[in-house]
């Protein structure tokens, strides 16, 4: 298993909520930014389009790329970040 970071485990251990954005592994300041100008401003916005794409992690990692100029490790960061979340919550 890859090791996850301290923001991934922080994201997992806990309900969403109304997290912002780049609370999301993978997220920072410049991609959460670009996100939130989408309209993806809160964590559980990305979740709905990561639910929306079946938890497919090479469909999601293409929009997450498309839509705020993601390189792929965070993309696919952001993707095990949500999937756990949901392996945990869902």
């Amino acid at each position: 298993m890859s090791s996850t970071s301290q923001k991934h485990r922080d994201f997992v251990a806990e309900p969403m909520g109304e997290k912002p954005v780049d609370a999301l592994a993978g997220v920072g300041e410049v991609l959460g930014g670009r996100l939130s100008n989408k309209g993806f401003d809160k964590a559980y916005v990305v979740l709905g389009q990561f639910l929306v794409l079946k938890k497919d992690q090479d469909l999601f990692v293409e929009w997450f790329k498309d839509i705020c100029s993601a390189n792929s490790k965070q993309a696919k960061d952001c993707c095990s970040c949500l999937k756990e979340w949901c392996d945990a919550f869902l």
